[in-house]
């Protein structure tokens, strides 16, 4: 009996999806519930099971193939068994030839059956190393039974890296045979989500009149508490005590005082939020997510430093839910992570508003008339000058700094 295998139906506000990868080939045995396709959304990628025991019969939709909800990706015989192997006599094996004396035993000699299977990628690393277009054959797997895992294609990455500079430095010594360098081209398609960031940064930037201000936050006082009550906090809730909780919370309450902040722009009118979801811009192999921690203003230092850290870890496996990418009122971007110094965010649509956290830096300041050096943060909060005035995102940033600069004001929302 043939089975359809059909396109699931795709969030809300996703039109389409576009097929990323077959992981069976035509006339290939499939089980149930295993993973027949990868569908790539402008957000997530979708992993489209088989709904029964048997064989891959057709395939409907090659990869490259845009899709809509329930179009049909492929058929499947039912409980039918793998296609006979061909009963074509093989052609006579040649005179093996003796190994050289150095070659110790289970090398090019060891028997093709007994030779270890391929390791089995996780879809992170699939998707990784197709991305990146790499051959995962000249991976050298560190994981259980040879399995690749994503610190390996990240070794592999910085060898090939080596290799090239060392290259380019033998390149630029004389060579007596003057040799012509090869110069080449890749051109690669944008993936779905590189696509639809790009389009949307564009958009911010051609409809909202994006003006950015600037401060600077002295954390001494968040970094004496993270010292002071860090391996309790550990110990009481498993989660290691970061500083995001401690800008969520600042946030949320400058977000209350100046509630155009978290407000967005609908045609003619200003739709102003009486619930704060922050969105935590977190970098992946695939670029830039922003999941969202909903109803933030309930949640305990504890709860959110949880959610961010999972986030993080599904963000590096793919595996972040349409759900947890979508809505949103306010977004907070970490720059500092990768070293940066100062930074103008860009306006995540419809929103009104971002912050830029920036690196954290022993600087001379002044205070009380002296000299000090204090651990020092830029501040940079871009917002859509059509519904928020000056005035009110020098405030917020105000409040922000302010916040961070007396703790106690978070816990006493003050």
């Amino acid at each position: 009996m043939s089975t359809e295998v059909r396109v699931p139906t795709l969030p809300e506000s996703v039109t389409d999806a576009t097929v990323l990868e077959w992981h069976k080939k035509p006339g290939e045995a499939v089980a149930r519930d295993e993973n027949l396709l990868d569908l790539e959304t402008d957000k997530v990628v979708l992993e489209v099971p088989s709904p029964v025991d048997g064989v891959l019969a057709e395939i409907r939709a090659e990869q490259g193939a845009v899709v809509t909800s329930d179009d049909v990706l492929a058929i499947i015989e039912a409980g039918a068994a793998r296609p006979a192997a061909s009963a074509e006599p093989a052609p006579a094996a040649a005179e093996p030839k003796p190994a050289p004396a150095e070659q110790p035993s289970g090398g090019s000699g060891t028997p093709p059956e007994s030779r270890p299977a391929e390791p089995v990628l996780t879809p992170a690393v699939r998707r990784l190393v197709k991305e990146l277009s790499i051959d995962p054959s000249n991976i050298q797997g560190t994981g259980k039974d040879g399995r690749i895992l994503k610190a390996d294609v990240m070794r592999y990455l910085d060898e090939q890296k080596k290799t090239e500079e060392e290259e380019d430095i033998q390149a630029m010594l004389p060579d007596a045979d003057s040799r012509e360098a090869v110069r080449n081209d890749q051109r690669v398609p944008m993936s779905r989500l590189r696509a639809r960031v790009a389009e949307r940064l564009v958009e911010a930037q051609q409809t909202a009149a994006i003006l950015t201000t600037f401060n600077e936050v002295d954390l001494s006082q968040v970094i004496a508490l993270r010292q002071r009550h860090r391996e309790r906090f550990e110990q009481e809730h498993g989660v290691r005590l970061g500083f995001m909780s401690f800008f969520v919370k600042a946030v949320i309450e400058a977000l209350k005082r100046f509630p155009v902040v978290n407000a967005s722009v609908d045609g003619s009118d200003i739709v102003y939020h009486d619930y704060f979801d922050i969105g935590i811009a977190v970098g992946s192999p695939r670029g830039l997510v922003v999941p969202i921690l909903r109803d933030a203003d309930q949640l305990s230092f504890a709860e959110i430093e949880s959610r961010i850290r999972l986030f993080g870890q599904k963000a590096q496996e793919g595996t972040l839910s349409y759900e947890e990418l979508t809505g949103g009122t306010f977004t907070i971007s970490n720059g500092g992570v990768y070293g940066s110094m100062l930074s103008t965010p860009i306006l995540n649509p419809p929103q009104s508003a971002i912050l830029g956290m920036h690196n954290i830096i022993q600087r001379p300041v002044v205070v009380d008339g002296e000299i000090v050096a204090r651990p020092m943060m830029y501040l940079a909060l871009s917002y859509d000058h059509r519904i928020i005035d000056g005035r009110e995102a020098v405030q917020t940033l105000v409040t922000i700094k302010q916040g961070l600069e007396d703790p106690a004001r978070l816990m006493l929302q003050i």
